[in-house]
Formats: C-alpha cells, structure tokens, sequence
C-alpha cells in the first residue's frame, strides 16, 4: 500500500485500542489521524499539550476555524464539554498522570521498548517537544509508525539515535504488524493481511516472539 493508505492503516488499527473513558494525547503527524477513526460507542477525551482537551475529528474543508488547531498547527474541531487552559495547566495534565493513553510517532524503537523520535544529529528536525513528558507521564505509550524507511529496519535490537524514554513504550503499530513490548520481549500480536511472517522478520531487525495465536490486523 502507498504511504497515504498505510497511514490510515495505522491509525484505524490505533483507535481500536482506545476504550471508554479515556483521556487521550495525540502527537503530531500520523498520530493525530486517529481521531478521526473511533469505533462507535467510544467515548474518548483527547487532550492536546497546546492547552485543551475535547478535541474533534478534523473539520470538513472550507470549515476551519484559524483559532482552532492541535499541537501540530492543524485544523481541528472541538466536542461539546471540552475546555482550554495554559501550558502550565496542559503539562500538570500529562505530567501528573492523568493521560490514559498517548499515541507518538517514532524514529526508532527497539525490542526493549525503548524510544528515539526527536534527533537525527546533523539534521534539523523539529525537536522534541513535550514528547519527553508525554512517555513519561501517559499510563500507556503507543508507537505509530511506518515498520521501515529507505528499506530499513525502524524496529531495531537497540536504538542508534538520541534516546527520548527508555522502557516506555507499551504497544507499536505499523503498516505491517502490531507488537507488544513484554519483559521477554517483542511480542508479534498480528500482522497484515497478505503478509507471511518471514516477510516481517526479514523486515524487523529486533528478535520478535511469534506466538500460536498470532493474528490478521483488522481495522
């Protein structure tokens, strides 16, 4: 599937992890799409670190209002109930454990859950933001990601790259499965319709445990 397609993929299969009653954090880029696939019936609160909580889907184009965006400078619609503070007010959130779930982009985790997403040295990326604070803070990280770049490996035995958490991530979700972070290891869960499970080992550099009941990614 093209990088758009996948995408959607990810961020469908994401939002079925999402329960009732959660308080939830999207990062920017990918992540923020998941908002716009909750299973019916689920009633989540997603918080956005530039101080709300009550986020919509995004809004219908021709719709958007300027003053109305998320963390990541996007359009976004906002629920009834929902309410706007500072930042210091948004950090106490995320800082003092109130996010249930936070869902982030990476540029590499490894099998030990640990996570690199804000620094390629020599390059200009945008930084980490309030990503530090978010794995730290949130009860639950999930990693949304395309599984390679260039045709390698982002799911690796150890991170190359500046560390932004050790041992947080809980859950990863790419375009080509779905791995748990256990304390024996990386745990394939499913993996996408029309893949072979040698076709996501030869494409994971981490060791993956391959369990009887492994399933088909449904979204």
């Amino acid at each position: 599937m093209d990088s758009k397609n996948a995408k959607e993929f990810i961020a469908r299969r994401i939002a079925k992890e999402l329960k009732d009653g959660d308080v939830v954090n999207l990062g920017i880029g990918l992540p923020t799409m998941v908002a716009n696939y909750l299973p019916h019936g689920i009633d989540v609160t997603f918080q956005s670190e530039n101080g709300f909580v009550g986020l919509g889907n995004a809004p219908e184009e021709g719709k958007e209002d300027k003053d109305i965006v998320n963390a990541g400078a996007q359009y976004v619609t906002i629920n009834n109930g929902a309410a706007f503070f500072d930042s210091a007010t948004s950090f106490g959130i995320i800082r003092g454990g109130h996010v249930d779930v936070t869902v982030l982009g990476a540029l590499e985790v490894d099998e030990k859950g640990n996570l690199a997403n804000y620094m390629i040295p020599g390059k200009m990326v945008p930084g980490m933001g309030g990503a530090m604070d978010l794995v730290s803070g949130a009860k639950k990280v999930i990693i949304a990601m395309l599984h390679t770049a260039k045709g390698e490996s982002k799911i690796l035995k150890e991170c190359r790259l500046p560390l932004t958490a050790v041992g947080k991530v809980s859950l990863i979700v790419t375009d080509m499965a779905v791995m748990e972070v256990t304390k024996e290891g990386l745990l394939l869960k499913e993996i996408a319709e029309g893949l072979t499970v040698e076709e996501v080992l030869n494409a994971t550099e981490a060791e993956l445990i391959i369990p009887d009941d492994l399933r088909v990614i449904a979204v």
